[in-house]
């Protein structure tokens, strides 16, 4: 099986792992937090802003893959707060209304002050 890394200048990028690998026809896309690629600050202080930018990133990946957004099939998040659940559902929906993917999320501790939450995914190349 080859697998082949992915990499866009319009996603944050980090120099210890791939943002995503296509491999096997589907492309795994590491955990991308609300990150601006051009400063690596954080992008908003709501849970839908930050969600919205987690997922402009994971936009930006998928393209370079030459995959999209609503090729996603599953997805994870990790929410720092429990209570930012309704807020992420919200903004969820926005952006996958007609056939949402699946998805599960866990509450681990986030240790960048700020940050609400990461997601990663997996979509069909």
């Amino acid at each position: 099986m080859s697998r082949e890394p992915i990499r866009t200048d319009r996603a944050p990028i980090n120099e210890h792992y791939a943002q995503a690998v296509r491999a096997a026809g589907l492309v795994f896309v590491s955990g991308q937090g609300p990150f601006d690629p051009g400063t690596g600050a954080i992008v908003g202080g709501t849970i839908q802003e930050q969600l919205r930018q987690c997922l402009t990133n994971i936009q930006s990946i998928l393209e370079a893959a030459g995959s999209s957004i609503e090729k996603i099939v599953s997805s994870t998040f990790i929410l720092g707060d429990p209570a930012d659940f309704t807020g992420l559902n919200e903004e969820w929906d926005r952006w996958f209304s007609a056939s949402p993917p699946a998805r599960q999320g866990a509450k681990l501790p986030l240790d960048m002050p700020g940050l609400r939450v990461s997601i990663a995914v997996i979509a069909e190349a």
